[in-house]
C-alpha cells in the first residue's frame, strides 16, 4: 500500500499545475491521512475497513477523481454544469468526501487503539491488583 501512496503523491505532484490550488492541497491531506493510517499498520493490524478504504482512496478513488478532471478541457473547468456546479466546484467537493472518509477511518483507528489500550489497563489491573487465588 505504501509503494501505490508513493506513486499517488508523485502523480498529484506532477499534475499540480493543472490542477486548482486548493484541491491539490486537499488531495494531499487526503494522502497525508491516508499514510497516517497505513503508519498505524506498523503497531497493529489494519482492520478490513481500512484496509478496503485505503485499497480503494489509492488505487482508484483519488486517482480516478483526479485523471477525470484533468482529461477535461480546461476551458471548461470554470463553466457551470447541470446543478449549477463547475467541474472546479465538483472536484473539491470530491476530495473533501475522501478526506472526510479517511479522516473518519483514521479516527476509527486511534479510537481501536484507545479501547485496546483501556482493555490492556483492565487485564493488568486485575491481574497484579489482587492474588489468583482470590478467585
Amino acid at each position: 500500500m505504501r509503494h501505490g501512496l508513493y506513486q499517488l503523491v508523485r502523480y498529484i505532484n506532477q499534475s499540480s499545475g493543472r490542477l486548482p490550488v486548493e484541491s491539490v492541497v486537499t488531495a494531499r491531506r487526503v494522502t497525508d491521512t491516508v499514510r497516517e493510517i497505513i503508519d498505524s499498520s506498523d503497531v497493529r493490524p489494519l482492520d478490513v475497513y481500512a484496509v478496503v478504504l485505503v485499497k480503494g482512496i489509492v488505487t482508484d478513488y483519488l486517482p480516478t477523481t483526479l485523471r477525470t478532471f484533468l482529461a477535461l478541457d480546461p476551458t471548461q473547468h470554470d463553466v457551470p454544469r447541470a446543478g449549477g456546479r463547475t467541474p472546479v466546484q465538483s472536484l473539491q467537493e470530491q476530495l473533501e468526501s475522501l478526506w472526510d472518509s479517511a479522516s473518519a477511518a483514521l479516527a476509527a483507528s486511534r479510537a481501536q487503539d484507545a479501547d485496546a489500550l483501556m482493555a490492556q489497563g483492565s487485564f493488568l489491573r486485575t491481574k497484579f491488583s489482587r492474588s489468583d487465588l482470590d478467585l
